[in-house]
This record gives structure tokens, C-alpha cells and sequence, in this order.
């Protein structure tokens, strides 16, 4: 039996106050990947947007703030 499975049979014996428990966490657990993703996805981007970003004009452009 996978893992998948048995949460499901599980599932069919809590009570709704436990499914409420475990759907939140579940939540919270997807969110914090997509965080994760996120952070890894900028800070993967940031060399390239640096060869744009880190230039002698760019400074130029935003001294003034």
C-alpha cells in the first residue's frame, strides 16, 4: 500500500475536526513549497538580471532616488 492510499484510508476514519487539522497542514506544507520555489526561481534569475541591472547607465538612472 502506498503512501497515497493509505492516507485515504485514514482519511475515511478521522473525524472532521482532525480532517480540518490535516487539511490546514497540508495547506501550510504547499504553501511553504511554493515559497521555497519562489526564492529558488530569484535567486536562480538574479545573475542574469544583474548583467542588466549592475551597469554604469542604470546607476546613472536611478541616482537621483
Amino acid at each position: 500500500m502506498n503512501i497515497k492510499e493509505q492516507l485515504l484510508k485514514e482519511i475515511e476514519k478521522a473525524s472532521d475536526s482532525t480532517l480540518k487539522e490535516v487539511l490546514d497542514f497540508l495547506l501550510f506544507i504547499k504553501s511553504r513549497e511554493l515559497q521555497q520555489e519562489q526564492l529558488e526561481i530569484s535567486l536562480l534569475s538574479e545573475p542574469i538580471l544583474a548583467e542588466d541591472w549592475l551597469t554604469p547607465e542604470e546607476d546613472e538612472a536611478w541616482q537621483h532616488l
